[in-house]
């Protein structure tokens, strides 16, 4: 179970994939990597609204999705369009596959990584953490954020290093981050994603949501 705060913007989707083996022992197919190419022919579309919807998103606890800080589904278009994306394993691949189309960021943690309870919520001022191998560190506050017991662990902007997927990875939580302002897209972003991912081999359960009681 996850549970969420109280949020007027927020539309979340999540659910688990199992995989059938360790992540490095599963290549991505050449016709999922064909889908990371902004002119691929894929069921969703992204738009500079969907950009903004998404933003306007993240600004509601006070964050500012900017430079650095700006939607990972942004970032994911740039890449696309500089040609810097290239396959990572088959889980990532697929995220940044459907996050792509669907113009919604979306997080993928490595669920052996993480500890229950799971919680979404605004990160309070001063809240940080790792979120690259080389150290580098994300301001949290007021940002939309997926908890562990540890703490924020993944979001919209960038995901936590602790929680992130690995060559040993079987099992995952993905978590889209979609908006009430674009009625219906996370629905359709998440069923996408899991189709994608049970195409591959992969086996997809449903995560229940539930209103936080604090």
């Amino acid at each position: 179970m996850l549970t969420l705060d109280s949020h007027p913007l927020l539309d979340a989707h999540a659910f688990i994939t199992h995989f059938p083996r360790p992540l490095g022992e599963i290549s991505s197919p050449p016709e999922l990597l064909a889908l990371l190419a902004e002119e691929a022919n894929a069921p969703l579309h992204s738009d500079d609204g969907i950009r903004e919807t998404v933003r306007a998103l993240l600004r509601q606890g006070g964050f500012k999705p900017t430079g650095r800080s700006k939607p990972a589904s942004e970032y994911l278009l740039k890449a696309v369009r500089e040609k810097l994306l290239s396959g990572i394993n088959l889980a990532v691949d697929a995220c940044n596959v459907v996050s792509l189309h669907s113009g919604l960021p979306i997080s993928v943690v490595d669920l052996e990584k993480a500890q229950e309870p799971f919680s979404i919520r605004v990160a309070p001022p001063g809240a940080a953490y790792i979120f690259n191998a080389s150290g580098q560190s994300i301001d949290l506050g007021g940002l939309l954020c997926l908890c562990d017991a540890e703490g924020p662990c993944a979001n919209a902007v960038k995901d936590a290093q602790r929680t992130k997927t690995s060559p040993q990875t079987r099992t995952t939580l993905s978590v889209v981050w979609g908006s009430v302002a674009l009625p219906g897209r996370a629905a359709l972003t998440e069923k996408w994603y899991r189709q994608l991912l049970e195409q591959h081999g992969a086996t997809t359960q449903d995560v229940l949501l539930a209103p936080s009681s604090s």
